[in-house]
């Protein structure tokens, strides 16, 4: 098992060790002891949920409030994404970066994006199926979306815009200088202590 740090601080993309035979394949695809030697911190598992989306869906970006905030751990299931982590806790030394990795059910890779990140994904399959853990139980007065084609943010998609298939949540959501102005997005000091408290659990 592998796991290596994203260049926005507190996100992790993990390969597991995979077992292959006549038969198929095996892996651990989600193992708390080894997560934790990674990242320093317990997770704890409250909600898995399971998406499908077509070719073009892109879902974020999305956050929760801090505290409590809600860490994932993401895999794919069946298909291909590109997952992508963005920093918008305000006071971190790398507010407004990102970074993104590819996840497919070939590469059983997984993502782990910590409380206060925000949080997007595009489907690049026909179909693709993704599966993903989280610390917190859904609590939509707590949720909040970012606009994904946010020219200040800049993510580079894997598509034209004009083939870009958003829900209109996030369709509406706002940019990343509107809610930094409402005063919406997660405060860096208060996600650093959420750390901390998961390092003691």
């Amino acid at each position: 098992m592998k796991f290596r740090e994203l260049s926005v601080p507190n996100a992790f993309v993990f390969d597991p060790a995979v077992h292959g035979d006549d038969r198929g394949v095996f892996l651990e695809s989600f193992r708390a002891e080894s997560l934790e030697q990674a990242t320093g911190r317990a997770f704890d598992l409250r909600q898995a949920n399971v998406s499908v989306s077509r070719h073009g869906v892109v879902r974020g970006i999305h956050f929760a409030d801090v505290p409590r905030g809600q860490a994932k751990y993401v895999t794919v299931l069946a298909g291909s994404v590109i997952d992508v982590v963005i920093d918008i806790r305000v006071g971190s030394p790398t507010f407004g970066q990102w970074d993104s990795v590819e996840l497919t059910a070939d590469n059983h890779r997984a993502v782990f994006i910590s409380e206060g990140l925000g949080h997007l994904f595009v489907a690049t399959s026909d179909s693709a199926t993704v599966h993903y853990l989280t610390t917190d139980s859904y609590r939509p007065e707590r949720e909040h979306s970012l606009h994904p084609l946010d020219p200040t943010i800049a993510l580079r998609l894997p598509l034209d815009a004009a083939d870009v298939i958003l829900s209109p949540r996030d369709e509406a959501a706002p940019s990343l200088d509107d809610a930094l102005a409402a005063g919406i997005l997660p405060r860096y000091d208060d996600c650093l202590a959420a750390y901390a408290a998961a390092a003691r659990s």
